[in-house]
């Protein structure tokens, strides 16, 4: 009889054992889902609801609630996601090879690419997200940015009057300034890589 309780204890434990790593992955492969739903969803409508998006994940909105409790959480997961896919894009500009202010054209467009593909998203962000927290989330595709920049302070191709950081919250900012006027038709769709690399490139080098 002991041993038969033995036994059931050692299944009951080796069970709860097995049940945890299984919820891990469940929960895992629900957060993936809504994240990447989310994703299409506001690059397709900014005011899209989260009962939407849990239709698209394919989840309930208990689920979706218990990993995103607000609009906002969901929002920064879904920036994140979208700016580390953005990663590669930004590496295949090389920043790092050639003449500092063609690498900086070739990195421009390259955001301009991205920026572009997401700007519905980067529009539901910035009405929900203060200043500091969109800046932020960007912290890790401005360092391309300042890497380059820096690199082309050094070689003499960019200015050095002026402070590094604010040579960076300058391209940040035209970024941002030109999607939101494609959202708004200020500023044509297939003019806005010309108009930003005429706008920042004299910006950036130095005054003759």
């Amino acid at each position: 009889m002991k041993s038969a309780d033995t036994n059931r204890r050692h299944t009951g434990a080796g069970q709860q054992r097995d049940v945890a790593p299984r919820r891990r992955a469940d929960a895992e492969r629900n957060v993936a889902a809504i994240v990447a739903a989310a994703l299409v969803c506001f690059t397709e409508d900014p005011q899209v609801s989260m009962a939407a998006i849990a239709r698209a994940a394919g989840v309930g909105r208990v689920t979706l609630y218990a990993h995103f409790p607000s609009r906002d959480v969901l929002l920064e997961a879904v920036l994140d996601h979208a700016i580390a896919l953005a990663d590669p894009v930004l590496n295949a500009a090389m920043p790092g090879d050639g003449p500092a202010a063609d690498a900086l054209r070739r990195l421009l467009r390259s955001a301009w690419q991205v920026l572009d593909r997401h700007r519905r998203l980067f529009e539901a962000a910035q009405h929900e997200l203060d200043a500091t927290r969109m800046r932020k989330h960007h912290d890790q595709a401005m360092a391309h940015v300042e890497g380059l920049l820096r690199r082309g302070r050094d070689e003499g191709a960019f200015r050095d009057d002026l402070p590094l950081g604010w040579m960076v919250t300058t391209v940040y900012s035209l970024l941002h300034a030109a999607a939101i006027d494609v959202n708004s038709g200020r500023l044509p769709q297939d003019a806005a890589a010309d108009v930003l690399e005429a706008t920042l490139l004299p910006a950036l080098v130095p005054p003759r």
